[in-house]
């Protein structure tokens, strides 16, 4: 399918920030937008870049009445000699998982990455150059058809836009404090968890507002059956170091299956360190911090890549991990993962892809 380009015409331009020192995360969007059509028995048509603008949608539209609404979250770097991409492809993947699981139609990935690369050329001047900043790529599908009853909608809108972003985290790269949950849950097994659909993260707005009036950065979620065992913070999966064992919660269904947390799994298996997909109790969590064997707990996702944590609060009583600095496996895979996505250093895993 030809994607069509109509570029914005100099009055319909933005302002590009200045000081890329200051930008923050998801306050700036750049001078167009991507869009893809779909309807039941035709299928996708249609694809089209455009400048930026407001959708325009029949307040019937099932999504605002029924949470058909999916989207990624990916991004593209400027490294010394061009615009690298990465694992875009494994984010459109994951999509279409998410789309099957909310009964909406997948989209075919070469296509998503065709535009996705074309509407980062186009506006590739908003690709920032300062160490530490990124373009962030958000590709979301919403359900479109106007009808209020209860089923899969026949229409739907893909579109991506993008923007330059800074640190996810005003903390940056300095631990964090994370509040654990343990009344409020935010997904369950046989739930839509796995998927990333605006619904998971309405869940868990309540529980992270509380947490951030305690002066928290982030709530770490416990299972929803039992309480017991660690799942993932509201924004990252989790990653615990207890006696040189690196633990992460195993994929049941319930937590998101993070393209960093991947990145990390096969960078900590490369090196030859212990890694386990293990369900790992909060109550041996605290207890190895209280014994010492808690070397470090760190988060991953595409947006902080790698967020250190400094402290955990379970029951009222706080928990100091690695001295409240960012730990040594931490520091080094932050480096690892920050050096192949700006193109630094060799990626013998095929995760980056230049297109400028």
């Amino acid at each position: 399918m030809e994607i069509n380009v109509t570029k914005a015409d100099e009055s319909q331009l933005k302002p590009k920030p200045t000081d890329e020192s200051k930008l923050a995360f998801g306050n700036i969007v750049t001078d167009h937008i991507a869009k893809m059509e779909y309807e039941s028995g035709k299928g996708w048509s249609d694809a089209w870049i455009e400048p930026y603008g407001d959708l325009s949608i029949d307040p019937a539209a099932m999504a605002l009445h029924y949470g058909q609404e999916i989207f990624e979250g990916l991004k593209a770097y400027r490294g010394k000699d061009g615009i690298y991409l990465f694992r875009a492809r494994e984010n459109f993947e994951r999509f279409n998982r998410s789309a099957a699981r909310l009964c909406m139609p997948e989209v075919d990935v070469d296509l998503a990455m065709a535009a996705t690369k074309k509407l980062v050329l186009l506006d590739k001047d908003w690709v920032p150059r300062t160490s530490g900043t990124s373009l962030y790529i958000r590709p979301t599908m919403v359900a479109t058809e106007p009808h209020l009853g209860v089923r899969p909608a026949s229409a739907y809108l893909f579109f991506i836009i993008i923007g330059p972003v800074g640190a996810y985290y005003k903390e940056g790269l300095n631990p964090v404090k994370i509040y654990v949950e343990d009344f409020y849950v935010r997904a369950a097994v046989g739930g839509t968890g796995e998927a990333k659909t605006a619904g998971n993260y309405a869940a868990s707005l309540l529980a992270a507002e509380k947490a951030k009036e305690k002066g928290f950065t982030q709530v770490l979620w416990l299972d929803a059956a039992e309480r017991k065992y660690v799942e993932e913070v509201g924004t990252m999966n989790m990653f615990f170091r207890v006696d040189d064992e690196v633990i992460t919660a195993p994929l049941t269904g319930s937590i998101l299956p993070g393209i960093t947390r991947d990145s990390v799994i096969q960078i900590v298996k490369n090196w030859g360190m212990r890694l386990s997909e293990r369900s790992l109790s909060i109550d041996e969590v605290i207890e190895a911090a209280k014994n010492g064997s808690l070397q470090e707990a760190f988060g991953t996702g595409t947006a902080a890549v790698i967020s250190p944590v400094g402290q955990i609060t379970y029951k009222g009583e706080d928990h100091i991990v690695a001295g409240g600095k960012m730990g040594e496996l931490s520091q080094r895979l932050y480096d690892e993962i920050v050096a192949i996505q700006y193109g630094e250093k060799p990626d013998p895993y095929g995760w980056v892809e230049r297109i400028d």
